[in-house]
């Protein structure tokens, strides 16, 4: 039998608010090609739990891999960063001068030399603030690691939807989904300046792509639809397709039963089972729709206070005692 792979591992989880516990220690697997489910009485720290694996907040203890990964823990070494931005301008600067004083550069050659530091430093400050991967990866050579920020967490491969439905209401379903598609796009600044072919053949591939998408969540025809207008389900249903516009291998939702009638709850759960089974993604969710977790998930792993108390099938955890007694309270002596 073939050891079972995991595409989240968290370790020893810890999230701490002054004096507040949100969540205590907290280790948390997901296998690959699942859905597991988060739940918990309200305050048990889901919600928080769920905000540090997409590096919306740092833990304040614990680490988190993502596909082998390190990308969320707490900062280290941070204080050299500073030097692999200013390195290389230093250099130039240094070997400019070592040149003007043995005669081999003039100095316009030096003056030259000084604006390419600049023009290098500005570049070297540019690439701290977007981060793309192999600038992470030269930083962690030196021993530096940043926790990993949602765009980082996105770019990686995880994307997510909203406990609180966050849709731009003001933009139609299809211009909802190409924006999940800015992370996968290719076209630089001068390609949108120039409209050149690239671009706009990316925009034609992007715009099928975001029909397609729309049909697939069972939205098929309310393209041109305001996202304001749409009945809460569809609203639903197009955040799902604005996530998997990302293209991510794990999926991340947040109460995606809430409010929905339960014609709309079947239909979801089918839609999430057919996320695993035909796009082969895996689904992490919170939820408080017991009919929800309890029918589509392989695995459930119930918080309380903070702190993990009960993890296995659903069946397993239905009967666990310590379950029922965070959802009805201990029954009297």
């Amino acid at each position: 039998m073939s050891e079972t792979r995991h595409i989240l591992v968290a370790e020893k989880v810890t999230r701490r608010f002054g004096g507040l516990v949100a969540v205590n220690e907290v280790d948390f697997t997901i296998p690959e090609g699942s859905i597991v489910s988060l739940i918990g009485p309200n305050g048990a720290g889901k919600t928080t739990f769920f905000n540090v694996l997409l590096g919306i907040i740092d833990p304040t203890a614990g680490r988190v891999e993502f596909r082998g990964r390190a990308m969320i823990a707490r900062s280290r070494r941070v204080g050299l960063e500073p030097l692999v931005w200013v390195a290389p301008s230093i250099l130039v600067i240094l070997v400019s001068l070592a040149l003007g004083v043995t005669g081999i550069l003039a100095g316009s050659g030096i003056a030259l030399a000084g604006v390419a530091a600049i023009g290098l430093l500005m570049g070297t400050l540019l690439l701290a603030i977007v981060r793309p991967l192999w600038y992470q990866t030269l930083l962690l050579r030196f021993g530096i690691f940043r926790s990993a920020r949602p765009n980082d967490m996105v770019q990686s491969g995880v994307a997510r939807t909203f406990q609180n439905i966050r849709l731009f209401k003001n933009m139609t379903a299809v211009e909802n989904v190409l924006i999940g598609m800015h992370s996968q796009m290719h076209s630089n600044l001068a390609d949108g300046f120039l409209s050149t072919p690239r671009a706009r053949s990316e925009e034609d591939l992007c715009d099928r792509r975001a029909q397609e998408l729309l049909t697939y969540v069972g939205l098929h025809g309310i393209g041109n639809e305001l996202a304001k207008n749409l009945p809460y389900g569809d609203q639903r249903r197009l955040e799902i397709a604005r996530a998997l516009a990302a293209d991510p291998k794990l999926l991340l939702l947040d109460e995606p039963a809430a409010g929905m009638n339960p014609k709309e709850t079947q239909d979801l759960m089918k839609l999430i089972s057919r996320l695993r089974t035909e796009l082969g993604l895996t689904v992490l969710l919170i939820e408080h729709d017991m009919k929800v977790v309890m029918g589509i998930s392989d695995r459930v792993t119930v918080l309380d206070a903070g702190r993990k108390i009960s993890e296995g099938t659903p069946e397993e955890v239905r009967r666990d005692p310590r379950v029922i007694e965070a959802y009805l309270g201990k029954p009297a002596a």
